[in-house]
């Protein structure tokens, strides 16, 4: 049986995506996200971390819709699973573009 998270995670990644597209496509000086280059891990993982973020801020932009459902996904180890996933995907991005900050 496919569960309802197995569906909507990755929908929800998809969705998010595809929303900040035109954002990808403006200057750098407009950008939230000018460059994934930092110095450091830490660093490369606070980035992953602040675009997992601004994907939820993006697909949902209306705070107080957020602040509503958050006590229905704030303890539910499952979806706090799945965003942890998503900044794992966007650090393993992030350390990528970083040559996994070798010297």
């Amino acid at each position: 049986m496919i569960s309802m998270r197995t569906i909507v995670a990755p929908t929800l990644v998809a969705a998010s995506l595809a929303l900040a597209a035109p954002a990808l496509a403006q200057d750098d000086a407009d950008s939230w996200l000018p460059t994934l280059m930092t110095e450091t891990p830490q660093e490369g993982f606070d980035l992953a971390v602040s675009m997992a973020r601004k994907a939820v801020k993006t697909t949902q932009p209306d705070v107080d819709a957020l602040h509503k459902l958050r006590p229905a996904y704030a303890h539910d180890p499952g979806s706090l699973i799945d965003v942890s996933g998503v900044v794992a995907e966007y650090f393993a991005t992030i350390a990528e573009a970083n040559d996994y900050w070798r010297e």
